[in-house]
């Protein structure tokens, strides 16, 4: 029977179907009599037509008016002007179901190219849960996060810090519809140096250190980084997490400069691209940020001190800026409960990081440089990443662009361009309502109607 370490070196025996057995039965409700009778799924074509009032179908281009989505089996089969009835389409039943949202504003399910599932806990509240919570305990925090994520109209994520195995489990889980929650893209554990950011022993005496630096992410020397980077591939990721600079939450007195040398960070990005996985770096420092992308890196995650040297390689490079402006919400939301949520250094480091957020999007903005959405949700808090929105527009882009960033440039960070982020033929059917047009106040998007996954109503708050 497999074991599976947790952050304490706790051992949990045959977690993965134990645990999300029972969570499927906690978040998607009891069994109805065919689930429980074994009854096999029907076999027929599942036919469903979708009125839209408005349609913003492939963001960056024009909205649409009224419009009919033709959706076969959770995907998009035909998108046309004016309310079409079933009848009108070649081969779809003239019962297929009808899906009136001709109220309201339709657009693609949104996407977060940066969260953290297993917990909203940070600061000494944080680390205190660092060594107290079980596997158990994580996975279901993550299921329940998952849920506030997707009724928040977030049908896609990239998860970039997983503890002990759980978001890459409840992956699975979704995928598999065991439980509800959006599209992930793990990461697994990310990696750093030792003393660096996602250094899983900062801040703990040393006896502690043994139990809980299980997960293989620390590595010094390039040979050493290539083998962090396997370690991880082999876990099953999607994507490479590394930290190339220092952290506002990292417990050590070490500043937000960089904090890995140039052969180590190319070894882990050509590690990773030799097995066609694409690098997500934290990086805040100038510095750090130049070696990540001279090494090749896919995205630059936070980029709180973006130079014009780094403006200049995101432009050469391709690669895309995720500015997580949402963690100052959670900065202030915990200190004005709280004032001693946060001490010492990591204190200090929140403080010039609310001061100076967003002042980096607004030199990338007119740069020309990729924008992906990503809020950091854990930092913040999960199910108001619709939030961020309204933070990128305040500082330099317009709803458009915003909107593009979390929905058409995000699938394309992600690699999942031809499956997401649009409203076409061929992708999936994830698509979000809204009562207001997003185009004009953006803010409307943190109020969504209505969720549908793969063809799939998650979420339906509109009057009956």
């Amino acid at each position: 029977m497999t074991a599976i370490s947790g952050r304490a070196g706790r051992t949990v025996f045959g977690a993965r179907s134990m645990l999300f057995a029972s969570i499927a039965l906690v978040a998607a409700g009891p069994l109805q009599p065919a689930q429980a009778a074994g009854a096999m799924p029907a076999q027929s074509p599942q036919w469903t037509v979708v009125h839209a009032g408005h349609l913003l179908d492939r963001p960056g281009q024009a909205p649409r008016g009224a419009s009919t989505l033709l959706l076969r089996d959770g995907r998009i089969e035909a998108v046309r002007n004016g309310f079409v009835e079933p009848s009108a389409f070649a081969g779809a039943p003239a019962d297929a179901s009808v899906v009136d949202l001709r109220d309201r504003y339709v657009l693609p399910g949104l996407i977060d190219s940066h969260v953290h599932l297993t917990s909203d806990k940070a600061g000494v509240e944080g680390q205190l849960e660092g060594v107290t919570a079980n596997i158990a305990d994580l996975a279901f925090e993550a299921a329940v996060n998952a849920r506030k994520t997707l009724a928040a109209g977030f049908t896609t994520v990239r998860n970039l810090g997983d503890e002990g195995g759980v978001t890459l489990a409840l992956r699975d889980a979704v995928a598999a519809g065991k439980v509800p929650g959006p599209r992930i893209v793990d990461a697994g554990s990310a990696i750093s140096t030792t003393a660096g950011h996602m250094d899983p022993t900062l801040g703990f005496r040393d006896d502690l250190h043994a139990a809980l630096d299980v997960n293989g992410n620390t590595c010094d020397g390039a040979e050493d980084c290539r083998r962090a980077v396997r370690r991880q591939v082999g876990r099953g990721v999607d994507v490479i997490k590394i930290a190339t600079t220092g952290g506002v939450n990292s417990r050590i007195g070490a500043g937000l400069g960089q904090q890995m040398f140039d052969d180590e960070a190319r070894a882990i990005v050509e590690t990773a691209h030799l097995y066609k996985k694409k690098v997500a770096v934290h990086a805040h420092g100038a510095d750090g940020i130049a070696v990540a992308l001279r090494a090749g890196a896919d995205s630059i995650e936070h980029g709180t001190l973006l130079d014009d040297t780094d403006l200049s390689l995101l432009r050469k490079t391709g690669a895309y800026y995720v500015p997580t402006l949402s963690t100052v919400n959670g900065y202030k939301e915990r200190l004005a409960k709280n004032p001693d949520a946060y001490t010492g250094e990591v204190r200090s480091k929140i403080e010039w990081r609310i001061g100076i957020t967003g002042k980096a999007l607004e030199r990338a903005v007119p740069a020309g440089v990729k924008i992906a959405f990503g809020t950091d949700a854990g930092v913040s808090l999960h199910g108001r990443n619709a939030d961020e929105f309204e933070l990128m527009v305040a500082h330099g882009m317009t709803p458009a662009t915003a909107i593009q960033a979390a929905t058409v440039n995000a699938a394309d960070l992600l690699g999942l361009a031809d499956q997401v982020g649009s409203l076409e033929p061929g992708k999936r059917a994830d698509l979000i309502a809204v009562s207001g047009d997003p185009l004009s106040d953006v803010t409307t998007l943190k109020h969504v109607d209505f969720v549908m996954k793969d063809g799939r109503i998650e979420k339906d708050l509109r009057a009956r």
